[in-house]
């Protein structure tokens, strides 16, 4: 499987993810892209696969993979303090590929109705989401 993480600003959650995905599924393709080289970075040495860096990558990277995954802002056009444009938000949005989205309440957008989890709790969440979608392309 062909996963796109992308994150943002230090790349904290995009490292996180990156290291956990490789340990439940060492043979998915990983690509990492930040929105600006620190993020990058961090996922790099969390090990990902492939990495790449900016708005053009978001959105070539977006329409040549089977998942998306990264925080709840890569979808709104100019949340994460500005990082992520209104073309990024697009291309994620009308990418054929399946998005899973970690709620988290940064930059004005607040999301309600979430229980507060532990990040940790949401990235183990996410790897059983992982496993759905396989389930469900047998």
């Amino acid at each position: 499987m062909k996963i796109l993480i992308i994150d943002a600003q230090g790349g904290g959650i995009g490292r996180q993810l990156v290291s956990a995905i490789k340990e439940r599924f060492p043979n998915d393709t990983i690509t990492a892209v930040g929105t600006n080289s620190a993020a990058t970075a961090a996922m790099i040495k969390a090990g990902a696969d492939n990495a790449a860096t900016g708005e053009n990558a978001v959105k070539v990277c977006s329409g040549k993979t089977d998942v998306i995954i990264g925080p709840l802002g890569i979808v709104i056009a100019d949340s994460m303090h500005g990082e992520i444009t209104p073309s990024m938000a697009i291309a994620i949005g009308q990418s054929s590929a399946k998005r899973i989205l970690i709620p988290v309440s940064h930059c004005d957008n607040i999301i309600v109705g979430i229980s507060d989890i532990p990040l940790a709790k949401m990235i183990e969440n996410v790897s059983e989401e992982l496993s759905a979608i396989r389930s469900e392309d047998k």
